[in-house]
């Protein structure tokens, strides 16, 4: 039991301002608080597993470098698709009622690879030799502490307009991702030669998916009204 414990304080504690529980604040804000939740759940199980289990192993086969430039660009996209938003009727929804669900356990998955809590997990799992209790109560201290990430998405989409929501999760996603770049990529790859070029395909990413088809939707709208 002080396995199940100290696991839970320690991953709570680890995990308040880390950059999984902002995700899941913006996650919220996008999506369904339940969805949000079932998708921590369930990347939780798997990472926690194999962290305490294989995780050792696996980082010795997979080098960590390109687990974090995988991360890096999953959290630009995550960016981009939050600029560019979704509409769905009542017939899309329930074709895709788990897209948000997988959408969250692959971007919560790939973010705790080599994560404090996922080494965290490692260590504890070592020291207490009781897999169970561990994997327990690391789990319940990431609901715990990403709970609070989801509650505070969930406020925010209340009484905070839809177009400032989508743009500020959208900066978290590809602030992460740029600071995820910086963290993993070569010194010589953060030259003006690299960055510049960069900042360029992105800025116009963002344009491409943000202002021309906000445009481009309201052209459609003009016309569809117009016919009517």
């Amino acid at each position: 039991m002080s396995a199940f414990i100290k696991a839970l304080l320690f991953v709570v504690v680890a995990e308040m301002g880390d950059k999984t529980q902002l995700l899941a604040m913006a996650f919220a804000s996008k999506y369904k608080a339940k969805d949000v939740m079932l998708g921590v759940f369930i990347a939780t199980i798997f990472n926690h597993a194999i962290a305490v289990g294989v995780g050792n192993y696996l980082s010795s086969v997979i080098p960590m470098e390109y687990v974090k430039i995988a991360a890096a660009i999953s959290f630009i996209f995550f960016g981009l698709w939050t600029i560019r938003g979704d509409e769905i009727d009542d017939e899309d929804e329930k074709k895709t009622k788990f897209g948000p669900v997988i959408t969250v356990a692959i971007a919560f998955f790939i973010a705790e690879m080599g994560d404090k809590t996922q080494l965290m997990t490692v260590a504890i799992a070592a020291q207490f030799k009781q897999p169970i209790w561990v994997l327990t109560g690391t789990t319940v201290g990431m609901l715990v502490a990403d709970g609070i990430g989801i509650l505070g998405g969930s406020w925010l989409a209340k009484h905070v307009p839809e177009k400032y929501i989508k743009w500020g999760a959208a900066l978290v996603f590809m602030i992460f991702g740029i600071i995820t770049l910086i963290d993993v990529l070569p010194y010589r790859y953060l030259s003006a030669i690299y960055i510049i070029p960069f900042c360029v395909v992105l800025s116009i990413l963002v344009y491409i998916v943000g202002f021309r088809n906000k445009n481009s939707d309201e052209d459609k709208k003009d016309m569809d009204n117009s016919e009517m």
